[in-house]
């Protein structure tokens, strides 16, 4: 019966998805319907405008493909019980400084952080700490702080860092309330059947520890 349960749910999870494709489809359909009348009304603003989003989509053209690998690399070489111990609900404190710490690492367009963010919500992270590594990717990146102590001096550097994080966690924290309020939109952890999808369409079988191979 909960194998049943959990095939139906299985379905269920893909009609979503099918529509925020045909939904996404639309919008890009819109866009360009919109650009070009925008084009043909306003010439020159227009052949800027072509310009600029052609510029865009090379620039997604490059990054997309190395992030729905990184992506899948993570939904199935990351153990979900990982990320709950670090970032989940009984991370703490520590997970909230954790969680500003990788935020802060990486590099790149804020754009690449949302499906990692996403990412991190269905392996059971804490809400706070989604809100805190998207904030830190967003405004305190390392590189960004290097530039910042060597312009502007290590003062400043240090009050606006200082500043931004004591901003940051309450702000996370009632971020995380406001969330828990509704359940609409909520974004659910993964299930197995969708693991086991993921390691399917890449080939690969990430190393698991359970029962049946306890026993092996």
């Amino acid at each position: 019966m909960s194998k049943n349960k959990e095939e139906g749910t299985g379905a269920a999870a893909k009609t979503p998805l099918r529509k925020r494709i045909k939904w996404d489809l639309v919008a890009l359909a819109a866009s360009a319907v919109a650009l070009y009348g925008l084009s043909l009304a306003f010439p020159d603003k227009g052949e800027r405008a072509m310009v600029a989003s052609w510029e865009f989509f090379k620039e997604m053209a490059f990054v997309l493909p190395a992030l729905m690998i990184l992506m899948g690399l993570f939904a199935v070489w990351v153990d979900r019980r990982i990320v709950v111990k670090y970032l989940g609900k009984g991370s703490g404190t520590g997970g909230l400084f954790l969680a500003i710490v990788l935020g802060a690492l990486p590099t790149g367009p804020l754009y690449i952080a949302f499906p990692l963010a996403a990412m991190l919500l269905k392996k059971g992270a804490r809400v706070a700490n989604v809100v805190l590594f998207l904030s830190a990717w967003a405004c305190i990146k390392l590189p960004q702080e290097l530039m910042e102590l060597q312009f502007l001096g290590w003062k400043f550097m240090l009050l606006r860092l200082g500043l931004t994080i004591a901003v940051l966690i309450p702000m996370a924290l009632l971020a995380e309330v406001l969330y828990h309020r509704g359940e609409r939109g909520r974004i659910e952890p993964f299930a197995e059947e969708e693991v086991e999808m993921v390691e399917e369409s890449l080939g690969i079988k990430a190393p698991r520890t359970g029962p049946a191979e306890t026993e092996a």
